[in-house]
């Protein structure tokens, strides 16, 4: 296996812990068949595509680098795609969905680099590089849409989940593993089709990280664009898949103008879709996302941003008004007419300023926790943060004097102040005491046994969001999907078919006019009779040739594969439709 992932300026700036996501693209795993599927799917996409997509996909195409006839290669895509400021990078299947968007804040484009079976050809749940690389990677190529991509990212990855979501994901991930995987036994896809539809009927009320997976589904994966009545096409899952292009076009998917109520439409990944969204165009999908940004504790914060960060049960941050930073797992918080007074955190914390972590504010500081009040003094009107020098005087709180601090919802702090940090601003951001005690009424919440006492300043919680202020505040490098993909099993049939694939393609490649295909076909129908795309594939070179005897022997076998696998037949029709329509691919 090459371990070598070629890398550039982009790449190079990714935190540690979305790195950990990165894999080789080992572009010699990629079979005969495998580079047919592309092929067929690639071509029938530029084909119908070029009449349903927005125009910037075909411009896409060629800006990005990516060939009909070839997978494209991970190095060969960031050497195109670093010119219009992105990059790409491999990795195995599904993501957590605030690491995929944490990729696209920082304008790199997750390809999961596994392609999908010949079975499935025409859709597979499992994302693969057809979907990312044929679907997402044409359309950033139009800069009011990349720009909008990185936006979402910088914007989603603040998203605060809940603990089902990460169930979802979970469940999600393996049913798309199960799908796509061969031979899987039905009773295991049913299995795990229950528990993704379980846990979807039972979301209970919809996370912040829900919510905005739904805004991305329905824009960056299934988005359609321009009038109800004349839509284009611009959504990856859309633009990848040679089955629901065509079905999304009809009367029986319903068109609806996009809107914010998106984020409200729950999806179901392993079924066509019955409804899509249709933007005018796509500035109007940026403002979308700030309407529903607004609405996002990371720009309202308040009692209700602190509620939203314990009942993820996960790492998140506050910033108060000063500009001070709290990181950790947020586990109480003690309010007072609906505003919080008190916050408190369980484990590792962290004190930061303008994402970056203060000194000696780090885990090793606070491993246990971490609490503080929020809000004014009682009975004063002027905020710690807004007192001048004299102010501060009056009030005893300097450096080495003994201040009883009596704050709004009964939270007292009796110690005597060792010192204080401010912001650029001279605001106050931190005061440690020492000999301090801590209390709300009567319930003790810090006493002097352990240790000084940091007390972070500000009036209010400005803003809550999921993860640490400074990502390097944590180790963050520790997910472990529970479910890994599942490769293609390697038999003496098998190998002997993707010998036939290699050979005809070499015969393509070449423009070889002299072997003889008849041999070729002959073993073909003798040892792989279920196999349609090779037959698809001669009749092309055939075409070409005079040999109409052989051709119209070929041509009669798929008719009788069309009969005898249905549910192929309309992929033979479309791939012929290609060769005798002579339409350009």
């Amino acid at each position: 296996m090459n371990s070598i992932i070629e890398s550039n300026p982009l790449l190079d700036r990714l935190p540690k812990h979305l790195k950990q996501f990165i894999k080789p693209q080992d572009y010699s795993d990629y079979t005969p068949i495998n580079q047919a599927v592309w092929r067929y799917v690639m071509r029938k996409n530029v084909n119908y595509l070029s009449k349903v997509a927005h125009s910037s996909y075909l411009e896409g195409l060629k800006k990005t680098g990516i060939e009909i006839d070839h997978i494209p290669s991970m190095y060969g895509m960031n050497r195109i795609l670093t010119e219009i400021g992105w990059a790409a990078v491999a990795v195995d299947g599904f993501i957590p969905p605030n690491a995929f968007m944490e990729f696209q804040a920082y304008n790199v484009l997750v390809i999961a680099s596994d392609i999908r079976q010949l079975e499935h050809i025409e859709y597979t749940p499992a994302p693969d590089i057809i979907h990312e690389g044929a679907g997402h990677a044409p359309i950033i190529a139009n800069p009011e849409y990349a720009e909008y991509l990185r936006r979402f990212g910088e914007i989603g990855c603040k998203a605060i989940s809940s603990n089902k979501d990460y169930q979802i994901y979970e469940a999600i991930r393996l049913l798309s593993i199960l799908k796509e995987a061969e031979d899987t036994p039905q009773a295991d896809i049913d299995a795990a089709e229950k528990a993704v539809e379980d846990l979807q009927n039972n979301m209970g009320e919809l996370s912040e990280m829900a919510q905005i997976r739904n805004l991305h589904w329905w824009t960056v994966e299934y988005g359609l664009i321009g009038t109800v009545d004349n839509p284009k096409i611009y959504g990856a899952g859309l633009l990848s898949s040679i089955g629901e292009s065509a079905w999304c076009m009809t009367d029986n998917v319903k068109k609806i103008p996009y809107d914010i109520s998106a984020a409200n439409q729950s999806f179901d990944i392993t079924k066509l879709q019955p409804q899509l969204y249709v933007t005018p165009d796509f500035g109007y999908l940026s403002l979308i996302l700030e309407e529903f940004a607004n609405k996002m504790a990371l720009r309202t914060g308040g009692l209700s941003g602190i509620n939203k960060l314990i009942h993820s049960n996960a790492l998140g941050t506050i910033e108060l008004s000063t500009g001070i930073q709290i990181s950790g797992v947020f586990t109480n918080v003690i309010e007072e007419e609906g505003k919080p007074v008190y916050i408190q955190t369980t484990g590792k914390t962290a004190l930061s300023y303008r994402e970056k972590e203060l000194v000696d504010h780090g885990t090793i500081k606070h491993p246990e926790g971490f609490g503080s009040p929020i809000g004014k003094l009682k009975g004063i009107n002027l905020a710690i943060e807004d007192m001048s020098p004299r102010d501060l005087n009056a009030y005893s709180i300097t450096e080495n004097q003994s201040v009883t601090l009596d704050f709004e919802g009964d939270i007292r702090v009796q110690g005597e102040i060792i010192t204080g940090s401010r912001n650029l601003h001279g605001e106050i951001i931190l005061i440690r005491l020492k000999n301090c005690t801590v209390t709300h009424k009567e319930t003790i919440l810090f006493q002097p046994e352990w240790g000084n006492y940091d007390m972070a300043i500000g009036k209010k919680v400005i803003s809550a969001f999921s993860g640490p202020a400074d990502v390097n505040s944590f180790d963050l490098i520790s997910h472990v999907p529970t479910s890994k993909t599942i490769k293609v099993k390697h038999t003496a049939e098998r190998d002997d078919l993707e010998v036939l694939y290699q050979t005809i393609r070499m015969i393509r490649e070449s423009k070889d006019m002299q072997t003889s295909l008849a041999p070729i076909f002959d073993k073909l129908t003798t040892n792989h009779p279920n196999d349609w795309l090779l037959s698809v594939e001669i009749i092309e070179l055939l075409k070409d040739r005079n040999e109409p005897q052989l051709l119209q022997e070929v041509i009669a076998y798929l008719e009788k594969l069309k009969e005898k696998r249905p549910e192929v037949a309309h992929l033979i029709v479309g791939g012929l439709d290609l060769i005798f329509d002579k339409e350009k691919a």
